[in-house]
């Protein structure tokens, strides 16, 4: 009687409910105290369940970078994706308004604690790489486009923060972050990236061979630029960029930083690329005709460009995997929904077991990759091998599983409406940016050369 009674309760074809007595949640309420302590769990979502494993200041983070997701990216996401593209220097009275928003809640100055920053002084004992890696994800998981249009900011502050000059932090980011603070729509960029050199502004061999684009000649009190940058996020709509440039007549190891100010004369950007993907934040081609620099405006100091650009990619790519984590999340949860909502033969999708299947991959797929990431990102010195790792395997995750989402639609997935193909966009084009998946590839054996040489130098080893 006990087992047809339970077997009337709501369920899944091919599951018991969870108050049968051969449920793990019902079976384990029957143990002892002890061992009920050490087995026993509630019935709660993967989200929440990972969530709770993380310090309480990281948990509000992760629940607040959520819930300002859903509440201000949401209502714009599929809008602003289907927007034509905007004009160079151009941003849409709702994009103003999100930005302003965003700096309002803390989110764009949140590198620093406060009073520096926005950032809350409990965060600052785990690893800034890892507050960044829960916030990206949140904000990607809903768009990846306006995502990045307020997260290349942190790309673009992060060379001044890591050079360690107390006076350029406090004459370009503290009053930038004070400024976003109060609502004003202001940005970082970061300028690396020059039409004949992609991955070589990322690889040291590349960088060895290749002939700078942008270069810096000296002037009285300072440097003229001159040259063009290209696919800068966001760079058409920044107030200050970190721009590097090679020093006249010297190569990429004369790579220097230099803080370029929006308005400054022969500054401009040129255009904007029609995008697949992400298509809420732009990627612009920027173009430096004889800009003048002052010698204060130097990050780091002379020839220390190709260090701050290493040391900022190093920190970038596990948020960068973190984000891909997101759109995978996204794919997942668009799945998940699907699968719920739509009837096949009278009975849910969610009620065939090869459904079920699929989704648990997809959930196992992403949980793992969120893990890689999480684990990396809790350490205080990135090194260039982990977050390689972390970059190509969480993004090439995230294009499966946004691929195996758009199976599970069928047709439905080409529908915009449903999110699915606007997830895959997005998610493609980080296997590319960042330095592409085959450059970070290549950074882990760069990591590991050393000892690999020394092997295959020892007898023994043959």
């Amino acid at each position: 009687m006990t087992g047809l009674r339970d077997s009337a309760l709501p369920h899944l074809d091919g599951h018991l409910a969870s108050s049968d007595p051969l449920s793990p949640f019902a079976a384990f309420h029957t143990l002892g105290a002890v061992p009920r302590r050490l087995v026993s769990y509630d019935a709660v979502d993967q989200w929440e369940v990972e969530t709770r494993r993380l310090p309480p200041s990281l948990q509000k983070l992760r629940r607040n970078a959520r819930q300002f997701a859903e509440q201000a990216l949401r209502p714009l996401a599929l809008e602003t994706d289907l927007a034509p593209h905007a004009e160079p220097g151009h941003l849409s009275p709702q994009l103003q308004q999100l930005i302003s928003r965003t700096g309002r809640a803390g989110l764009l100055s949140d590198m620093l604690p406060a009073p520096l920053g926005s950032g809350a002084t409990s965060r600052f004992r785990h690893p800034i790489v890892l507050q960044q890696c829960l916030r990206v994800e949140e904000l990607s998981r809903v768009c990846g486009g306006l995502m990045l249009l307020l997260s290349a900011n942190v790309l673009g502050a992060m060379p001044i923060l890591l050079s360690g000059d107390t006076s350029a932090i406090r004459r370009f980011l503290l009053p930038v972050f004070r400024a976003q603070q109060r609502g004003e729509a202001k940005l970082f960029a970061f300028a690396i990236t020059e039409p004949g050199a992609g991955s070589d502004a990322e690889d040291g061999h590349g960088a060895r061979h290749y002939r700078p684009g942008v270069v810096a000649r000296r002037d009285t009190g300072g440097w003229r630029l001159s040259g063009r940058k290209v696919f800068i996020s966001g760079g058409d709509v920044a107030d200050t960029l970190t721009v590097f440039a090679a020093l006249e007549g010297e190569g990429m190891e004369s790579w220097t930083c230099f803080v370029v100010r929006r308005g400054m004369p022969g500054f401009r950007p040129v255009r904007n690329e029609l995008k697949m993907g992400m298509r809420a934040s732009t990627a612009s081609e920027l173009e430096f005709d004889n800009v003048f620099v002052p010698d204060d405006h130097i990050v780091g100091g002379l020839r220390q460009g190709w260090a701050l650009n290493r040391a900022t990619l190093n920190l970038s790519r596990m948020p960068v995997g973190a984000l891909a984590v997101g759109f995978a999340q996204g794919a997942t949860d668009i799945a998940f929904d699907f699968a719920t909502r739509t009837r096949l033969g009278g009975k849910a999708l969610i009620q065939f077991q090869e459904v079920q299947l699929q989704l648990a991959q997809m959930l196992a797929e992403t949980s793992t990759a969120r893990a890689l990431i999480w684990q990396s990102a809790n350490a205080w010195t990135p090194r260039q091998a982990t977050s390689s790792i972390c970059k190509f395997q969480a993004t090439d995750t995230a294009v499966r599983v946004a691929d195996m989402a758009m199976d599970l639609l069928g047709n439905h997935a080409l529908l915009h409406a449903n999110g699915a193909e606007k997830v895959f966009r997005d998610a493609r084009l980080t296997q590319i940016f960042e330095g592409t998946n085959q450059i970070n590839r290549l950074a882990v054996i760069e990591d590991f050369q050393d000892a690999l040489l020394a092997r295959a130098s020892d007898p023994a080893t043959v």
